[in-house]
């Protein structure tokens, strides 16, 4: 049987499914551009579900309580970082829009605020964070008011050890006791997140959780838990179990791969096509060239060949996990355009000898360079050359910046992208009042 091509047009087309692919579709659909996202697996099922902004100093590897000063500070250290090229009025706008589309689409979160939240991690440690689901909400109020709470686990859970968490946080947050429960149904053998969540979608389910978190709470009124209450209605699912059982209940994410990042790639992968954006997820772009007319981009599915023609394209395909860069015995390149990438000139430059390095490692900051309207370059940005006017760029693919050590990576993201489709847009109408005027 032969496979039969399929061909779309649209004005802007997303390669990458990580976070900064995503934000990159949110603004589109706000701005009202017709757009087609196509991207392989992503790390969004990786993330904890927290948004970072700025959480550390790079240099000093210290927290930041107030990321607005920081990203101030950060410019003066760091004025090629992606984020200092940002005004921070655009990147609150961007974190604002970002965090209020995901409301509206099912999962809540709290706006970005003057400071950063002191959120939880899963180890019991404490990170600073600009935004959180509104499951997680709760768990640093508990924490800055040192509230009495039970932080419960399950048998056969791996990965999340409620013990953990109080022995780490104990000396901190006096009155945190820990219990393990059996989760119904579940209560031989390993026991996984994603499954349990799911399970919570039940009510009866609900109603047999609500039962065991009481008889663990005691006559504590606040209890953590580690992040499963329900794939695609977190809130829903949160407030019946409140209800049932008249407590107080928050999150704590696990590690990953982890609920929080797979409800987000589940609800875009949904909503997305609902709003009217061509979505083609889990595939991989195998070929991307231009010419006068536009963009095209080349990639099968199990269905056959597709192609889809834009008149612009963001490149948000991120570093090494997502497979936007690759490192192998020559150096570091691109994957899908082989554009420039600013690296350390040799590969023994990659790394200190020491893991814990405080300076970090040169190899965290490899990536693309881009102009002032976020086109990739040529030559390395050595003649200020933009690569093609219809392509920008977003995202950790970006050159200048260690967003691990920064506790950026969603700041970088979702920043980025709003200003390359902002770019973007930019260009298309530019275009379009040009050819109504030819």
């Amino acid at each position: 049987m032969k496979e039969e091509a399929r061909n779309f047009e649209t004005d802007l087309a997303v390669i990458g499914s990580g976070i900064a692919g995503f934000a990159a579709s949110i603004f589109a659909l706000n701005r009202k551009i017709n757009c087609a996202q196509v991207g392989n697996t992503g790390a969004v099922a990786y993330t904890t579900g927290y948004l970072d902004l700025l959480g550390s100093s790079e240099e000093l590897q210290t927290p930041i309580d107030n990321p607005w000063e920081g990203l101030e500070q950060l410019k003066k250290a760091q004025p090629n970082h992606p984020l200092s090229r940002i005004p921070a009025a655009d990147i609150r706008k961007s974190f604002e829009q970002f965090t209020a589309f995901l409301g509206e689409c099912g999962i809540a979160y709290t706006a970005p605020q003057d400071a950063n939240i002191t959120a939880l991690t899963p180890a019991g440690t404490l990170k600073k964070t600009l935004c959180v689901p509104a499951t997680m909400a709760e768990g640093a109020k508990a924490f800055a008011d040192k509230i009495p709470c039970v932080i419960i686990d399950f048998k056969g859970l791996k990965g999340f050890s409620a013990r953990q968490v109080v022995a780490n946080l104990k000396a901190k947050w006096p009155e945190l006791t820990a219990a393990r429960i059996s989760f119904p149904d579940m209560d031989k053998g390993e026991i996984y997140p994603e499954v349990m969540a799911r399970a919570l979608e039940v009510p009866a389910t609900r109603t047999r959780l609500a039962e065991l978190l009481k008889e663990a709470a005691g006559e504590v009124k606040v209890i953590g838990v580690p992040a499963l209450l329900g794939m695609h209605n977190p809130d829903l699912v949160r407030t019946d179990l409140e209800r049932l059982t008249n407590l107080q209940i928050f999150e704590i994410p696990t590690m990953p791969p982890s609920v929080p990042g797979i409800r987000l790639r589940e609800m875009f992968e949904q909503v997305f096509p609902q709003k009217g954006l061509t979505l083609i997820p889990q595939q991989k772009v195998t070929s991307l060239t231009f010419n006068v007319d536009g963009a095209f981009l080349k990639l099968s599915d199990n269905y056959g060949p597709i192609t889809i023609h834009s008149k612009a394209v963001i490149l948000a395909t991120g570093r090494f996990l997502s497979g936007g860069l690759d490192a192998n015995i020559t150096g570091i390149t691109e994957n899908l355009l082989n554009l420039p990438v600013t690296q350390p000139l040799s590969r023994t430059d990659w790394y200190h000898d020491e893991y814990t390095d405080h300076r970090g490692h040169a190899i965290h900051k490899a990536g693309i360079e881009i102009d002032s309207s976020f086109r990739p370059l040529c030559n390395g940005g050595k003649d200020g050359k933009a690569y093609n006017e219809r392509l920008f760029a977003a995202g950790i693919i970006l050159a200048h910046q260690d967003w691990i050590r920064g506790r950026s990576g969603a700041g970088i993201a979702i920043a980025t992208a709003y200003k390359a489709v902002e770019a973007a847009e930019k260009f298309l109408n530019f275009h379009k009042v040009k050819s109504n005027v030819e």
